[in-house]
């Protein structure tokens, strides 16, 4: 039993790193506490962010006159022609003495080899069969930040991972958001590292950019990393699958000396809620028809792609494009608060 699921497993990483898709790393352009999908216009968010992509990014970013493939003049992803931004919530932990840490983040290694970022994310894309790439002024949300219910959530699409090493590089598992991962953080103090995985939607209704809830106007077909099946009649329109990747690097907090002593999970998010409320924020900016000629020509990884006119940049280029918080305040080091309500105001 115990050979046939290594054997399982071996086989499930050689599928992953055979399978064309985009993958590649996102460093931290900025941790800002703001929002332009869900509070647009808002400084001082409900709670904070941590934020890559394209440097256009700021608080309101209006479809109807913010490109950001158009106005960003630089991006802290792989691609020099990705000037999309993508976001997430920021991993907490929280002190026996009731201070905060931000837990800090590495890249991901794996069958398809390591990534190089500077905190923040890495990104897929990955298509199943023909896709219709996003279109301008196309953005999504995937998740529910006020969600504390564990079974609201399809562990098929939201997951964390315990990763026993620190070494990114080395595999653990089967496929994103199946064996033994959760919907809520893992509290175990043999993980030296937590992989969080958000994917997202990918069947489109068509028509709509954007909806009130900025899920509506997306679904899901199936669960996993798969690229997804078929497409629903309300939501025909076969996307790339996007999925987000964090590696939060928890080894220097496994102390259970300095852990609550209530026996709370001291690992959370910047709601100051747990794995539950796991969500990402996604706005289209690849420049052109790129990402749809990167689908067509079954462009790889992070390299290269002279087929689609990708040009792949070096770590030290992506790293060296950051911004200001356009909502400043303290958010490295002990901190004696979650950066989170009461000081939100409009631009």
């Amino acid at each position: 039993m115990q050979w046939a699921s290594l054997a399982a497993v071996a086989l499930l990483a050689q599928n992953a790193a055979a399978q064309n898709m985009l993958r590649f790393a996102c460093s931290q352009l900025v941790v800002d506490r703001v929002d332009p999908l869900v509070n647009p216009g808002m400084r001082y968010t409900p709670h904070l962010h941590q934020i890559v992509g394209g440097n256009s990014f700021n608080i309101t970013m209006d479809p109807a006159n913010h490109d950001p493939a158009a106005l960003s003049t630089c991006t802290s992803c792989n691609f020099k022609e990705d000037l999309s931004n993508y976001w997430t919530a920021v991993m907490f932990f929280k002190a026996r003495n009731g201070t905060y840490k931000r837990v800090p983040q590495v890249g991901n290694g794996g069958p398809q080899g390591q990534l190089v970022n500077k905190g923040g994310l890495d990104v897929y894309y990955i298509p199943s069969g023909k896709v219709t790439a996003f279109k301008p002024g196309f953005r999504m949300l995937a998740g529910n930040a006020a969600n504390t219910d564990p079974k609201k959530v399809s562990s098929g699409n939201i997951c964390h991972r315990c990763w026993t090493s620190t070494n990114d590089n080395t595999f653990v598992g089967g496929a994103p958001c199946s064996g033994s991962d959760s919907v809520d953080i893992p509290t175990s103090t043999s993980c030296k590292m937590i992989r969080q995985t958000i994917i997202f939607p990918a069947c489109w209704d068509g028509k709509n950019l954007d909806s009130p809830d900025h899920q509506s106007h997306v679904a899901y077909s199936g669960s996993g990393a798969t690229g997804g099946g078929s497409c629903p009649s309300t939501h025909p329109v076969k996307l790339p699958q996007v999925m987000y990747e964090l590696m939060w690097n928890v080894s220097s907090f496994m102390d259970k000396s300095i852990w609550p002593t209530d026996g709370s999970n001291p690992f959370m998010y910047s709601m100051n809620i747990g794995g539950p409320a796991a969500h990402g924020d996604y706005v289209f900016g690849w420049q052109g028809d790129s990402l749809q000629k990167a689908m067509d020509n079954n462009c790889n990884l992070n390299k290269d792609c002279p087929a689609a006119g990708l040009h792949a940049q070096t770590a030290d280029q992506y790293n060296a494009c950051t911004k200001a918080q356009q909502a400043p305040e303290q958010v490295d080091g002990w901190l004696a608060a979650l950066p989170m309500g009461g000081e939100s105001v409009r631009a």
